[in-house]
């Protein structure tokens, strides 16, 4: 189990360390002073804690905000509120927080948060894991996957981004290439980017992601565990998730990123 601590204060983070050793003398504990380490470590070094214990007033970033951003980047991770106020308890239970627990952090302390934790959900293997808040990846039983082409990943965005709904060419077209008035010569680089889109999806045994009927794309969004899916849903997870920030590399995804803001962030 990787278990990560959190806290401004040295000696409360020393004793958090001590109370995680001594309850889970197997885990593997990383510790910091600041959110944006933490941030920092996930993005660039590819941690993926199974717990977050942190306190929620530290300079910079916010324990609150620091659990929206670690649960856009590792939905499965368990966030645990260690504070002394009691006052937050109410804006930690509506960021679904998985535990709140008053300082000092100690070994009882710790086992009883940690056997409470619900089990993290599963993505079935036979589903794509489709990350669109913030810039668009894919990723297949939790490793990225990698296109041969920019456009070939912008055009299976463009397909997820219509949830499920058929795209005719001239659709893809605009929305690629707004300058191009060549619909024929449109049509042939759409061929070329789809071949390359499903020999990618091939490599992976995930090609039955795409639906080709009728010269119009779309893709099985039962296929999919999509950010931008559950939110629609009013997912609460991915409703606290969501800051905004929707396929950030395409021009096009724009006037969804401003449709979700209006919905979701300005209530």
């Amino acid at each position: 189990m990787k278990i990560v601590l959190l806290d401004d204060e040295p000696i409360l983070l020393r004793e958090g360390e001590n109370a995680v050793r001594a309850a889970v003398p197997d885990a593997e504990i990383r510790s910091f002073s600041l959110g944006a380490d933490l941030l920092s470590a996930i993005e660039t070094e590819g941690l993926k804690p199974d717990v977050v214990f942190t306190d929620i007033e530290m300079p910079g970033i916010s324990g609150l905000e620091l659990a929206v951003r670690v649960k856009s980047l590792c939905p499965d991770t368990r966030i645990v509120f260690v504070t002394g106020y009691s006052h937050y308890a109410v804006e930690a239970f509506r960021l679904r927080a998985h535990g709140y627990v008053m300082n000092p952090l100690t070994p009882e302390r710790v086992r009883e948060e940690l056997d409470a934790l619900p089990e993290p959900p599963q993505t079935p293997p036979d589903r794509l894991q489709v990350r669109c808040f913030g810039r668009f990846e894919v990723f297949f039983r939790g490793e990225p996957v990698l296109f041969s082409r920019k456009q070939s990943k912008e055009l299976f965005a463009f397909l997820v981004n219509n949830v499920g709904a058929a795209c005719a060419a001239e659709e893809i077209a605009a929305a690629l290439w707004d300058d191009e008035e060549d619909l024929t010569a449109a049509k042939g680089r759409i061929r070329l980017l789809l071949s390359d889109l499903r020999a990618t999806l091939r490599a992976i045994g995930m090609e039955k992601v795409l639906i080709r009927e009728r010269r119009q794309l779309a893709v099985r969004r039962e296929l999919l565990d999509c950010d931008y899916y559950r939110l629609l849903d009013n997912d609460p997870e991915a409703i606290n998730a969501f800051r905004g920030e929707y396929m950030t590399q395409y021009s096009w995804a724009e006037q969804t990123a401003g449709t979700l803001y209006f919905r979701f962030m300005n209530q």
